[in-house]
């Protein structure tokens, strides 16, 4: 078991029809946590019940809240999502709100120089009050985990090339990989070759990126490693890539062997896509019937 903090927005997920707890960093430690990692988040929320009901579901989660702060002058964090006809997500991100103004602490500054890693994603860095907080934090955190999460018009350049020049692994997507590296300057096409450029122009030694229903490719310490994805009925994509990024984490801190831990967390990933909402219930038994259906 590790000790790892997230950092970043907590928040609620409109749907047309339902509203579910939310927010990238959230996401990843709520699987984190279900994987029996010792795990703290740092946000803030506004006074109320949609912050009230954040809080308890932390709880809940067995996640530690003591670095959750709250806030009487904004109010919690709220995304308005569009889904298209096949599940894919848009969003609609309020601003500002209370995770956008996370101060800096003795408490949270404990909490991360105590972890084995430390999780942030560039949506956070979007106000300068949490960017600076987060750029304090970066600079005492042994393992650090960047999970770009790239939300126009809330991002720059000069600070997407900041956390990953601070980070150990980086986690893309396929598009952000593709926007970033021509940013940086590749002349490339294919998706090895950006990854590989990114990789020799950070610190980086290992970087995932996902590729949707075609899976996932990670570069770890000068080696690829591949899982093509998994044949599934796509209910809604909110999350998926953060439970991918949460098992992958688990399974490389525990010391799995890279192959194995991506074909996990592409197994984690699409049987999050197939339910509703970002962070259903998964239990080993599931993930290895779905692992090994014969």
């Amino acid at each position: 078991m590790s000790k790892i903090t997230c950092f970043g927005e907590v928040l609620w997920d409109v749907f047309p029809t339902h509203k579910k707890i939310g927010g990238a960093p959230l996401n990843v430690a709520s699987r984190l946590q279900s994987f029996n990692h010792d795990v703290t988040m740092v946000s803030a929320i506004g006074q109320g019940e949609s912050g009230s009901k954040i809080m308890q579901y932390l709880k809940d989660c067995g996640i530690d809240t003591s670095c959750i702060q709250v806030h009487n002058e904004y109010k919690t964090g709220k995304v308005k999502v569009m889904l298209n006809d096949k599940g894919s997500a848009s969003y609609d991100i309020k601003y500002p709100r209370a995770w956008d103004k996370i101060r800096l602490t003795e408490i949270n500054k404990k909490a991360v120089e105590s972890s084995d890693a430390f999780v942030f994603g560039s949506l956070a860095a979007r106000d300068d009050s949490s960017r600076k907080t987060l750029y304090e934090l970066i600079e005492r955190a042994k393992y650090k985990i960047f999970d770009l999460n790239l939300r126009p018009p809330y991002y720059t350049k000069d600070v997407l090339f900041y956390l990953m020049d601070k980070a150990d692994f980086i986690k893309f997507n396929d598009d952000e990989l593709y926007e970033v590296s021509k940013y940086m300057g590749s002349k490339y096409h294919s998706l090895e070759q950006n990854l590989m450029f990114v990789a020799e122009k950070t610190k980086a030694k290992q970087i995932c990126v996902t590729k949707g229903e075609h899976g996932a490719v990670l570069l770890y310490n000068g080696e690829l490693f591949y899982n093509s994805g998994f044949l599934i009925k796509v209910i809604d994509t909110v999350g998926a890539g953060d439970s991918f990024l949460g098992s992958l984490i688990s399974q490389l801190l525990n010391k799995v062997e890279p192959q194995e831990a991506i074909d996990f967390a592409c197994a984690v990933g699409a049987l999050v896509a197939q339910r509703e909402g970002a962070n259903p219930k998964i239990t080993p038994s599931e993930i290895d019937a779905f692992m090994n259906p014969y």
